[in-house]
Formats: structure tokens, C-alpha cells, sequence
């Protein structure tokens, strides 16, 4: 199978390679010389620009001191760092896929995420998240820890250079009282006060505008300047990164359908200023 640089699976590692030699305190020069590469290789490696090597990873693990589970994982996903997507499944603290999507996020020009279930990671307030988790079931000392994650990943729409933000909202999202009528009443007033932000857009399908190409499911896609784009799906226990051209393209298809389907920008917001009056007046 041919070499394909920049696969998710390949800009993934990267990423974890990255943090991990600065978790180590070395420098690239440092961490390139005790494994006998270059530091230019390792610079590209740790940049999604070369191809991953299960050998070279191996190496710099054992520089890290990475042993046990996490190396295995990692010396196996660069086994298949040549596949198109990935799936990992775990229940750690803090879900083994965050990495990644957290680079993606800091990389992407665009970014569009349509949900159908609930308000985005990116717009939801630290109440909604811990909402979120009681739901879910997620252990009282690991709440606050996903709560600061969550939080810090929204940092991204506000840096100097943010990636446009589109979000796609079902209606059943407002709908659905996430913690109560004054809780949603603030997030719903959040989503308002962000989207007057000039990189952030937020579009509504309302009930009554039926059956739409999104009630498939809940999905994210990033775009980048220089690197394919990629397809984000979350599930309950494990998540799916996709970035096939053929596939991604469906997903590019299926927003430029839901937009003609939403609200514009100027009615959405007032939709969702209405859905949140009528929670406070509930």
C-alpha cells in the first residue's frame, strides 16, 4: 500500500508524539539524537509530514518512557497509520481521542458541526457540560477534569486567527431540557451571545421543517489549509475519524443540503432567543 502522508491516523500520532517529548522535557534536537534521527525527520515527523515507521515510534517511546498499554496502543496505530480512518474505543478519564481532536481543532480554517442531540462541545457552558456527564454516568472526580477539557478546547474560537465556526442545530437540541429551564435558558443565551462573534454562525432546523438530510446523525468536519480534510464522528463509547476524500465529500454535501434547509442566520437567533424567554418564563 502506498505511503499516504497526512492520513488523521498519521496527524494524530504526530500530535501525541509532540506532547509526549515536551511531557518528557526534551527538545527536538534532544529527543531526535537519543533515537539516531535527525532533528529535520523527527520536526516532520512530529508534523504529520513524514510517514509514520512502527520502528521509529518504538524508539522514541522508549526515550519517552511510555510502557505498558499506552505503548501499545500507539505502536498500533502506527501500524495502521496508512488507513484512511481509525476508531478508538476506551473509558478513561479522558477519552483516548481527545489528542487529536483538540489538534485538529487548533488546525482547522473551518470547522461545521451539525448535531442533532445536543449543543456543541465548543458552545456549551460548564453547567451544560456537567449535565452532560451526570447523564452519562461519569464518575464524580472525573467531571471537572472533562469540564476544564471541554472549556479549554473553546479557546479556540477565540484566538487571534479562529477558524470559522458553522453550527447546524436540530430543533429537538433546544428542546430537549438539558438540567432544568433556567440552565437552558443561559446556554441557549450563550449560543446567542457567541454566534454575534464574526467567525461563528449558528443555523436552526425548526420541527416544522420535517424530515432533513441531518437527522442521520451527528457529525463534525474541520478543513485545513494545507491538509485534507476531516469527518468527526462521536459515539457513545468510541470515536470515528474519517478523511477519505470520496467519503468526506458526502458530509460537505450533506451541510450545503441543511443550509438551504435552516433558518438564516438573523432568524435563527431569534428562534433561539424565544426558546430561551420561554424557559425563563416557564
Amino acid at each position: 500500500m502506498p505511503t499516504r502522508h497526512g492520513t488523521a491516523r498519521i496527524r494524530s500520532i504526530a500530535t501525541e508524539l509532540r506532547d509526549l517529548r515536551d511531557k518528557a522535557g526534551l527538545s527536538t534536537r534532544e529527543a531526535a539524537k537519543r533515537v539516531g534521527m535527525s532533528a529535520s525527520t523527527l520536526n516532520r515527523l512530529e508534523n504529520g509530514g513524514k510517514a509514520v515507521e512502527p520502528e521509529d515510534v518504538s524508539a522514541l517511546l522508549v526515550v519517552y518512557a511510555v510502557t505498558g498499554v499506552e505503548r501499545e496502543r500507539l505502536l498500533q496505530l502506527s501500524r495502521e497509520a496508512n488507513l484512511p480512518g481509525w476508531w478508538e474505543t476506551g473509558d478513561r478519564p479522558l477519552p483516548k481521542h481527545l489528542p487529536a481532536l483538540i489538534s485538529f481543532e487548533s488546525e482547522a480554517t473551518a470547522i461545521v458541526h451539525v448535531s442533532m442531540l445536543r449543543i456543541p462541545g465548543l458552545l456549551q457552558t460548564a453547567d451544560y457540560i456537567r449535565e452532560v456527564m451526570s447523564a452519562n454516568q461519569v464518575a464524580a472526580p472525573e467531571v471537572e477534569a472533562r469540564v476544564a477539557a471541554r472549556l479549554g478546547r473553546q479557546s479556540v474560537l477565540t484566538k487571534p486567527r479562529p477558524p470559522q465556526y458553522l453550527v447546524i442545530l436540530d430543533e429537538a437540541v433546544l428542546r430537549r431540557p438539558v438540567g432544568g429551564g433556567q440552565l437552558m435558558a443561559e446556554q441557549l443565551r450563550h449560543v446567542v451571545n457567541s454566534a454575534r462573534r464574526p467567525n461563528i454562525e449558528v443555523r436552526v432546523i425548526p420541527f416544522a421543517r420535517g424530515e432533513h438530510a441531518g437527522v442521520d446523525g451527528t457529525f463534525v468536519v474541520m478543513d485545513f489549509a494545507k491538509a485534507r480534510s476531516i469527518v468527526y464522528l462521536e459515539h457513545k463509547r468510541s470515536s470515528l475519524f474519517v478523511d477519505d476524500p470520496d467519503e468526506v465529500r458526502v458530509f460537505h454535501q450533506t451541510t450545503d443540503t441543511l443550509l438551504t434547509t435552516a433558518l438564516g442566520s438573523g432568524e435563527s437567533l431569534e428562534f433561539l432567543a424565544s426558546v430561551a424567554d420561554e424557559y425563563s418564563e416557564g
